[in-house]
């Protein structure tokens, strides 16, 4: 079985799962237990200084970042929090994905993302997306995802809005040219 760990998981047309609908959902873990992802496109209607608040009500805010939107990264545990970011070491609970990302589940980040010791970029997501073993392989031949190795422009630089079209893009498809029977003949 090949990991899938570093991919992203796009929604196809298909995807008949509300939840899931549009979605691109970043592998953190795939292995025969089953996998782990946090999707990277679902605003939860929150913005870092209120999360920020919950966390650690004297821990302050600069002004460019207490906006920055949290994501809902999926239906399970949504009262857990994920970092994902580039590397920077030091994070208690961080485990490294590339060279260049990293997540982490630590509370002790949480406080540093309003102020300058902060990752230089980063992604703060609520719960997270699971698979029983097998499970996402079926899916996946199912043709309810697509995928794409991930890369730090769609993670961090590409609008939340953005991100399932410039994913599909990666894979050399005009979005447009996609219907909701992609992959059944």
């Amino acid at each position: 079985m090949q990991s899938l760990q570093n991919y992203l998981l796009i929604a196809s047309p298909s995807m008949d799962d509300p939840y899931f609908a549009r979605t691109v959902t970043y592998i953190c873990e795939h292995n025969e237990h089953g996998a782990m992802g946090l999707i990277i496109n679902q605003p939860v209607g929150m913005k870092l200084k209120e999360l920020v608040a919950q966390v650690d009500d004297k821990a302050e805010v600069i002004a460019e970042k207490a906006e920055d939107i949290i994501l809902a990264g999926g239906p399970v545990s949504q009262d857990r929090g994920f970092i994902l970011h580039t590397s920077q070491p030091g994070w208690a609970s961080s485990l490294t994905m590339t060279p260049e990302v990293m997540v982490t589940t630590s509370k002790d980040i949480i406080s540093s993302l309003g102020n300058n010791d902060a990752p230089e970029k980063s992604l703060i997501m609520l719960g997270y997306a699971g698979w029983s073993a097998g499970q996402l392989e079926e899916e996946i031949q199912t043709s309810s995802w697509l995928m794409v190795e991930a890369d730090t422009d769609i993670l961090f630089d590409t609008p939340i809005h953005k991100k399932w079209e410039t994913a599909v893009q990666r894979l050399g498809i005009d979005v447009w040219q996609l219907g909701p029977d992609i992959g059944h003949a």
